[in-house]
């Protein structure tokens, strides 16, 4: 199993950049927001209530302080609170990381409340948080906004119309918000990330990553569990100038999931022919 990798930040490619980032006090968010902090940018993270102490010790322990404040994205006014305090202390935006999620798994079991969880936190609450940084960014000249979609968004999982609606409806957002943002400047694209060993992942397995990293990395290509710093790269790269001429686009971090077909690794494959 691959334990902990890490990445060598570009030097300081966001120096002078305010980037936000939803979802930040744990997982892919606090990579994200980590990975960005070490590349030279000013950051503010929003994270729930009970997140926030562990992720500014976090935080702390890498020699960082950002921004962060406590709340639910789902609450329309937190959310034009925290624009609000970002553009009060630091004048700008220019990356938006639309991270925070939801995670309710239900398929015929799920009620009318399950349904609404899963869009307030998520495709909503993305397209106020790109609404309200819309017009600032425009004045500036500019941003580069990233939604955090999934694998869930482009294929079917048993029990899973909540999440995956919720994801494909991301994507469907990314498509349409580039489009009218390109005029302005404004790049707007997703990633879908594949297995990846966060908090929710972790307490499905026990703990036990060097147990299950075999067991549920025969769905990707190649043969084990992403880690969350694993998608900070990539979002970084397409919130950078590197990424200039992308945009309404979805980028499958994924371990190759996606492109597995049904004969797995092929480890239990005999090929025609063969011996």
């Amino acid at each position: 199993m691959t334990k902990n990798p890490t990445r060598t930040p570009i030097a300081r490619r966001f120096k002078g950049k305010v980037a936000l980032v939803t979802g930040g006090t744990n997982g892919i968010g606090y990579a994200i927001a980590l990975e960005l902090l070490r590349e030279g940018a000013t950051v503010a993270v929003t994270g729930l209530p009970a997140d926030v102490a562990g992720g500014r010790a976090a935080f702390a322990a890498a020699g960082f302080s950002p921004l962060i404040r406590a709340g639910d994205m789902a609450d329309e006014t937190f959310c034009r609170r925290v624009v609000s305090d970002v553009l009060k202390l630091h004048g700008r935006i220019d990356c938006l990381v639309n991270n925070a999620f939801s995670f309710i798994a239900k398929g015929l079991d799920a009620a009318r409340e399950d349904f609404e969880r899963s869009f307030n936190v998520g495709p909503f609450a993305f397209a106020l948080l790109t609404q309200l940084v819309a017009e600032p960014m425009k004045k500036q000249g500019g941003g580069a906004i990233v939604n955090v979609s999934s694998i869930s968004a482009w294929i079917a999982q048993p029990n899973r119309w909540t999440y995956n609606t919720a994801k494909g409806a991301v994507a469907q957002l990314t498509r349409c918000a580039a489009l009218d943002l390109a005029p302005h400047k404004i790049r707007v694209n997703s990633v879908s990330p594949g297995w990846i060993w966060t908090r929710e992942v972790d307490k499905a397995a026990g703990g036990d990553r060097a147990k299950f990293d075999p067991i549920w990395g025969q769905f990707h290509m190649l043969g084990r569990m992403g880690h969350p710093v694993e998608i900070a790269g990539p979002v970084l790269f397409l919130l950078s100038n590197d990424a200039s001429f992308i945009t309404g686009t979805d980028l499958p971090v994924d371990g190759g999931y996606n492109g597995l077909g049904p004969e797995g690794l092929g480890q239990n494959t005999k090929i025609a022919g063969s011996k």
